[in-house]
């Protein structure tokens, strides 16, 4: 297991609200709850690496509370979870004498029938003793009834705050990069901020993979630039299915939502102008599906195959 001191995205992590990187308004929407040392249980939602479990982490820290960390995605013991580690720690008194804090990450995943009725009941049970985070990326996925329980944050992040963000989550990694003895050319690493904005956490984990070789230079750009649509297209042209399963298997970390962006910003390089938007009516429907299904390389495999079967090639 690697330790989390070694992951950039974990040393680095802000502990206070004012180090994170956010639009200004959401921004001071979490210092007032510093400031005025109440955070209400949240529920805050939007895409991956954007900052939701940061500024959980840092308004705590901060306020020096206690609190605990848990997975909503490992469906098949959270129950187990909540009824045993969750109930004993909302149900105790803190040591430092404040609130105490649940941070729940992957929400979304939750069960439905099962496991979010049950923590509704936890969070009015326990609501004079222990407050509650929930962050995800599909608010939809989360009942009603525990959405009601909340102060509902979406991070939507508006194209006007853009700049600004990019501009401050380079002179970020300019420091790690700096920090860790790296060598860097500038405008690759503003490249890297540009590919994946507004994914923090993909940057700095692409950065720290780079940077093995020692320097972040301009041979890194083919790699982080698109995600060898080149060469996927290629096989899926030719309906070689073996050579495209090894492709899948090969690139099991790759972030699904970049692979659908990829296609979507140069289709027109591979595909032929009246398959496109049969193509976008495909990407929208297995994106749709990514939070959803069991296993993510099987989703990928059937856009590609259905890709591979229904469009025309260039």
């Amino acid at each position: 297991m690697i330790h989390d001191d070694f992951l950039w995205v974990e040393k680095y992590r802000p502990h206070k609200v004012e180090d994170t990187i956010l639009p200004k308004n959401l921004k001071a929407t979490f210092q007032s709850f510093v400031d005025n040392k109440n955070i209400p249980t949240l529920l805050l939602t939007g895409s991956s690496g954007v900052g939701k479990t940061t500024i959980a982490r840092a308004m705590l820290d901060e306020l020096d509370c206690d609190y605990i960390m848990v997975n909503g995605s490992l469906e098949g013991r959270l129950i187990d979870t909540l009824r045993t580690t969750i109930v004993d720690f909302a149900s105790t008194v803190s040591f430092s004498g404040g609130r105490k804090y649940v941070i729940i990450d992957e929400a979304d995943y939750m069960n439905a029938q099962s496991v979010q009725p049950a923590l509704r009941n936890f969070i009015e049970e326990y609501s004079d003793n222990c407050g509650f985070i929930l962050t995800g990326n599909y608010k939809s996925k989360i009942l009603p009834a525990i959405h009601s329980r909340c102060s509902v944050i979406d991070f939507a992040i508006p194209k006007t705050a853009a700049a600004e963000m990019c501009k401050e989550f380079f002179a970020r990694a300019i420091y790690i990069l700096d920090k860790e003895s790296v060598e860097y050319d500038k405008p690759v690493v503003a490249e890297v901020i540009k590919r994946f904005y507004p994914d923090w956490r993909r940057v700095l984990n692409e950065l720290q993979k780079y940077s093995s070789s020692g320097k972040i230079d301009s041979g890194i750009l083919h790699d982080v630039k698109e995600i060898a649509l080149k060469e996927v297209c290629a096989l899926m042209k030719k309906k070689d299915f073996t050579s495209l399963r090894k492709w899948v298997t090969d690139n099991s970390d790759m972030d699904p939502t970049y692979m659908f962006a990829s296609f979507f910003d140069h289709a027109h390089q591979y595909f032929t102008k009246p398959t496109i938007p049969l193509l976008i009516l495909l990407m929208a429907k297995y994106q749709y599906q990514v939070p959803f299904v069991a296993n993510q390389d099987i989703n990928t495999m059937a856009f590609l195959v259905e890709v591979m079967t229904e469009t025309e090639f260039l």
